[in-house]
């Protein structure tokens, strides 16, 4: 909205005042500084009244570790709205609202908040770890996702060095490699955002598990959609060059600022759990943004520690119907670890720094080239 009157100031040569807004480094910024601002600002009374609107607060699995049922019983979820209310405010206030990378990230993040948010109601009020239909929500997922990677497809904007990128599949270190995918690459990509999505889900299970990676991961691909949405970066490491892409930055900063903003409340002990209502859309943003970017593939490095949370449950599904015993002492693997007696907070932290060093090995494909 920001960046609107500074382009209305400037077309009457009036910029002196509003001349930062030109920057999106600056913009960036000052969207993580209003994000966080935000869930703060809203943090303790929104607790107080989820509190006293959910009562017995969400419900704990009674077969998960044990200790859980007693500690974490009464504590409210649904804290994605906080977040979900920083990282609008941030990303509104501060993109380029005539970008339609923007707002196909942000159809995605709003479209899954909502699903999270029924989802997170229905368990609640039936106290009951059994939310929405996974068949109806899978599908409603898909339909949101592929409805955002149409929109990125069909007003992105054309590149004319590689006139195929909108529908092709980029490959991190091999710089000329470039899979045009035709109308299969909206399935593929429709796939990677609920993919995303759900493998966040499956991480949020404890204080801070979840929340400190998205950031990391938020971080490095703000810096990757910098750097793609920039010519001569993008020209200078040999990267594919993607025109507007640059304005998901000042999103991935919303998503950092909310993300710490919303830390604030839920480090051990939480006061408040963020449900699916913010795991699905921090998830499904992320896997936009990588999208919108082209680096679906990096996605998956940036993001490996969803993806071994997502892999440890379908593991441990498939081999218990096929043998009828167990690979890991309990699924998704972060309850493994607590199994075999790690404390939550050894296991949140040494996950910490996983990802931290998977956002730095993502981030080196840029230069490996």
């Amino acid at each position: 909205m920001l960046y609107w009157l500074y382009e209305q100031f400037a077309a009457h040569g009036h910029t002196t005042a509003l001349r930062l807004l030109r920057y999106q480094t600056f913009r960036t910024g000052m969207s993580l500084f209003t994000a966080q601002l935000v869930v703060v600002a809203m943090g303790s009374r929104f607790i107080r009244w989820m509190q006293a609107k959910q009562g017995k607060g969400q419900p704990i699995r009674a077969e998960g570790i044990e200790r859980h049922v007693i500690e974490k019983a009464g504590t409210p979820t649904m804290g994605g709205v906080m977040i979900l209310a920083g990282l609008f405010a941030g990303t509104l206030l501060w993109s380029d609202l005539s970008n339609v990378y923007v707002w196909a990230v942000l159809l995605v993040t709003a479209g899954y908040g909502v699903l999270g948010f029924l989802d997170d109601y229905a368990k609640v009020t039936k106290q009951s770890t059994e939310g929405v239909s996974g068949r109806l929500r899978l599908l409603l997922e898909g339909l949101i996702a592929a409805a955002a990677v149409a929109m990125m497809i069909r007003w992105g904007a054309p590149s004319p060095e590689t006139p195929h990128l909108a529908t092709s599949l980029t490959f991190p270190v091999f710089k000329e490699a470039l899979l045009n995918l035709g109308w299969l690459y909206a399935i593929f990509a429709a796939f990677v955002i609920v993919g995303a999505a759900n493998a966040v889900n499956f991480t949020d299970g404890l204080d801070g598990l979840a929340t400190v990676p998205v950031m990391i991961a938020a971080a490095a691909f703000g810096f990757i959609a910098y750097l793609v949405g920039n010519y001569v970066f993008a020209n200078y490491l040999q990267l594919h060059f993607v025109e507007g892409a640059g304005e998901v930055a000042i999103f991935c900063g919303a998503m950092i600022g909310a993300g710490l903003g919303f830390l604030w409340y839920n480090a051990p002990p939480a006061k408040i759990f963020m449900g699916d209502t913010g795991s699905l859309a921090l998830g499904g943003g992320l896997g936009a943004v990588a999208v919108a970017c082209k680096h679906e593939i990096v996605l998956a490095i940036v993001g490996g520690l969803f993806v071994a949370e997502t892999l440890s449950v379908v593991i441990q599904v498939a081999w218990f119907k096929r043998t009828g015993r167990r690979i890991f002492l309990m699924a998704p693997i972060h309850h493994h670890f607590e199994k075999l007696g790690w404390s939550e907070s050894t296991v949140v932290i040494r996950f910490w720094i996983v990802s931290i060093m998977l956002a730095l090995v993502g981030l080196a494909t840029l230069k490996l080239r």
